[in-house]
């Protein structure tokens, strides 16, 4: 991502203000400050105007072309009790005495603003700073290691635990059902990643960088790795009960022809659309990494994904093992 990119993606826009641990920073190293109301700056178009340096003209010209996204952003009109107190607190000199209505923008929508605003040379110094503050907040808050910052969310160790129970139901069925050689469980379990993914693993460890010592898994998501241990433990299943129905171990062909059964089944849909969601979404947003055959699904990630992989629910992978000791012991004995 780069600073023109801002004034042209509203995704970009979104993933940096939702995030409020980067809003926080950002605001530090502004330290602009207006008046206050409800525990927020609010800052008025005249003062937008001259923030940025460009004529009020502008301003209202991108409220008009970017209404509803400065408006979910923080811009809002006030009226009543809540205009007359913030006409109080900006004095006579103000200009807006006998305003009816004013519009006023909060630091998110002053920071959206700037995102967009073409005109401004101001703005275009604000975006590079953004991205620079951003960037070192996600870095910082993770801990240094976005490669692994899947690793922080409190459900990623216990989802990575019993997903190599369930790998293991599928690797005994390849080994035991199916009449093949050692290649059999590379190309299934790349099979399955395709499905799911539209990728092998080999594609996903060149789109995150891993060297050939890293595992694959180590880097994914807890729903992801629900979503693959459903797919294994339920093929291995069906492999088994076609094998034992045959009487006899199957063929490659054979497999194939289950698989493709397996893939189409429409119960897979929902928990497969989460999945790419999930993966595309939060590593272009965390990662500033693109699954090109993904694209289609990267959304905004939203303020409780931030909480939870930067904020206080989120803890790094030797905090977690030292949690669930005795959860893991209990999975253990079963």
């Amino acid at each position: 991502m780069n600073s023109k990119q801002l004034s042209t993606s509203a995704l970009d826009r979104q993933n940096i203000l939702n995030n409020p641990y980067a809003v926080e920073a950002i605001q530090e190293q502004i330290g602009i400050k207006s008046v206050t109301v409800d525990g927020e700056y609010k800052f008025t178009v005249r003062q937008m105007a001259d923030f940025y340096e460009v004529d009020t003209r502008t301003i209202n010209r991108y409220l008009s072309s970017f209404d509803e996204e400065l408006k979910n952003n923080g811009y809002e009109v006030l009226s009543g009790a809540r205009l007359d107190e913030v006409k109080r607190q900006l004095g006579d000199d103000s200009g807006v005495a006998f305003t009816a209505r004013l519009g006023v923008f909060n630091f998110r929508a002053l920071i959206n603003m700037g995102m967009l605003l073409a005109e401004s040379d101001k703005a275009r110094t604000l975006r590079g700073i953004i991205l620079d503050v951003v960037l070192q907040t996600v870095v910082d808050k993770s801990g240094g290691n976005t490669k692994h910052i899947n690793q922080r969310d409190e459900t990623y160790l216990i989802a990575s635990f019993k997903g190599q129970g369930y790998r293991q139901v599928f690797i005994d069925a390849l080994k035991d059902y199916v009449d093949m050689g050692n290649s059999k469980y590379a190309i299934y379990t790349n099979k399955i990643y395709k499905s799911i993914f539209h990728e092998h693993a080999g594609e996903y460890r060149n789109i995150l960088s891993l060297t050939k010592k890293e595992n694959v898994r180590d880097t994914m998501y807890a729903e992801i790795l629900t979503t693959i241990s459903m797919y294994e433990t339920g093929l291995g299943n069906k492999i088994r009960e076609e094998s034992e129905k045959e009487n006899r171990k199957l063929t490659s062909v054979e497999v194939d022809k289950i698989f493709k059964a397996f893939e189409i089944d429409p119960t897979w849909e929902p928990q497969i659309e989460m999945a790419r969601m999930k993966m595309a979404s939060r590593d272009y947003g965390f990662r500033s990494v693109l699954h090109p055959e993904l694209s289609e699904y990267i959304t905004p990630l939203n303020t409780d994904e931030f909480e939870k992989f930067l904020g206080r629910k989120s803890a790094d992978l030797a905090t977690q093992i030292e949690q669930y000791q005795d959860v893991f012991k209990r999975l253990k004995d079963k």
